[in-house]
């Protein structure tokens, strides 16, 4: 099985029990059909010829003026039709490519569009998925490849909610380097905390291009600590820039907590900056920057 073009001899004799076993060009294995060259042109002409008799002997009870309602069709289709035309998808979506295979594939739904929407032959593809409620079958089958991916994990990174204990530690991606007050970034925030009879309290300056854009203030329970404090202002500070409506977002941190940085580079502790690994990283001048 290759897709190279072969120069040595295509026929192997092969014999068990001085019997010759018969070389053939495909094989069907899980219900995928595989061809020699990989193409999958089998498969795609086995589900075209099934699904096509499958919708024929549904046409005697689906015409236009009588028969079959609309909802039973789409029901139809979404629970017989479509798992066989998305069987095994992941492993054989690259056919779509290939612009003949794409063809037969949206000529398969388009028979049953017609049958659902009550509509003429002359209706357009496009239409017909509009008119039924039913997304492209070329668009549903990258989605079954792509969900595969990514249940799988096939390195693929994507948003999601995760408990704590699997959040990615900042540690991984942060990285201490020497830092200068005449740094190029656009923003700079100043955070500190204190601590007094009333409770615990975080403080945040925002300068945009060397002018004071936002200051803010946060009182916090008197049982927080004063490094917990710290890191709720960092935060805070993350969560302001990112929905500013700024468009540069270069973004430096200034703080005096030596703690908050050695817990960032602890994998065992997660902190409150844990919540954004991916837009962590420490730069240290006199006091300590975030970026």
């Amino acid at each position: 099985m290759s897709r190279r073009r072969r120069t040595e001899r295509k026929e192997i004799e092969i014999y068990v029990n001085s019997k010759t076993v018969k070389q053939v060009n495909s094989i069907k294995y899980l219900g995928i059909i595989f061809d020699n060259k990989i193409t999958f042109r089998d498969h795609i002409n086995y589900t075209e010829e099934k699904c096509i008799k499958l919708i024929f002997s549904l046409s005697k009870s689906a015409k236009i003026t009588w028969g079959l309602r609309h909802e039973t069709l789409k029901t139809i289709y979404t629970g017989g039709i479509l798992p066989l035309l998305l069987y095994g998808a992941p492993v054989w979506k690259s056919v779509l490519n290939k612009l003949c295979y794409k063809a037969k594939l949206i000529r398969i739904q388009r028979f049953i569009n017609i049958r659902i929407a009550n509509a003429y032959r002359t209706v357009s593809n496009e239409a017909l998925c509009v008119i039924a409620g039913i997304k492209p079958i070329h668009i549903k089958i990258e989605e079954a490849g792509r969900y595969y991916e990514i249940t799988k994990g096939k390195g693929i990174r994507y948003d999601r909610e995760m408990e704590v204990k699997n959040w990615i530690h900042p540690a991984k991606h942060v990285k201490i380097i020497e830092g200068h007050e005449n740094s190029p970034h656009y923003i700079h925030a100043y955070t500190d905390s204190s601590k007094s009879d009333s409770g615990e309290g975080s403080g945040i300056a925002i300068f945009s291009d060397n002018n004071l854009t936002a200051t803010l203030k946060y009182r916090l329970n008197g049982r927080w600590s004063n490094n917990q404090a710290e890191q709720m202002a960092i935060l805070k500070a993350l969560e302001y820039i990112r929905y500013s409506k700024d468009y540069e977002k270069t973004l430096l941190v200034y703080t005096d907590s030596r703690i908050t940085l050695q817990l960032l580079q602890n994998q065992k502790i997660r902190g409150l900056s844990g919540k954004y690994p991916s837009i962590l990283n420490i730069t240290r001048t006199g006091r300590v920057a975030l970026i």
